[in-house]
């Protein structure tokens, strides 16, 4: 799968729990632990607002602490909607996957990036129709290049606080279920 195509199917993914969130669901626990619906949609959304500053060449100093805390104000669906629409212009335009950005790791190579953000939007669409009681089934192609595109990295991830350890699933159970397990979810 196209890099871009994961990207925008991942997006497409998230975007369309944020938009089943009812009023009285965004303090709704999660499979994350310690994060509530809003906790969670305000996570994927201060990455997503980060994303342009990074395709701009910005170091994480330069950008400072100004997507900490609760970037969703009092209408979380349109400043998600607005972080998304910044975020994928900024992986779509004109030379941005052959450049590298500055991130927690270093300067990574932006397809590098793009696996980690696609894998964050898919893992979180999958939580967050779980803290919302919508279907949780994603896109399987998409499930199956995230899977390929994180497995190979998991263990070293492991003790950094990004996913809890890998949940067991057999090998013959959906991508789908491979996939959240990988990341430290009970399918």
């Amino acid at each position: 799968m196209d890099i871009l195509d994961a990207f925008d199917r991942a997006m497409r993914e998230f975007d369309s729990r944020v938009h089943q969130v009812a009023p009285d669901q965004w303090g709704s626990d999660t499979p994350c632990t310690d994060w509530s619906v809003r906790d969670l949609v305000n996570h994927v959304t201060a990455e997503h607002l980060w994303a342009p500053e990074l395709f701009a060449g910005k170091t994480l100093a330069e950008v400072g602490d100004r997507f900490d805390g609760d970037v969703l104000g009092d209408n979380p669906v349109r400043t998600w909607e607005r972080a998304a629409e910044e975020s994928r212009a900024a992986f779509h335009a004109d030379g941005a996957l052959d450049r590298a950005v500055h991130t927690s790791a270093g300067l990574t190579p932006a397809p590098e990036y793009a696996w980690q953000m696609i894998s964050d939007l898919t893992v979180h669409a999958w939580d967050l129709a779980r803290g919302i009681g919508a279907d949780d089934g994603v896109d399987p192609g998409l499930a199956q290049a995230v899977y390929d595109a994180m497995s190979p990295h998991v263990a070293s991830w492991q003790g950094y606080g990004i996913f809890a350890p890998p949940v067991p699933v057999p090998d013959d159970a959906p991508v789908q279920d491979r996939l959240v397990g990988l990341l430290g979810r009970r399918p």
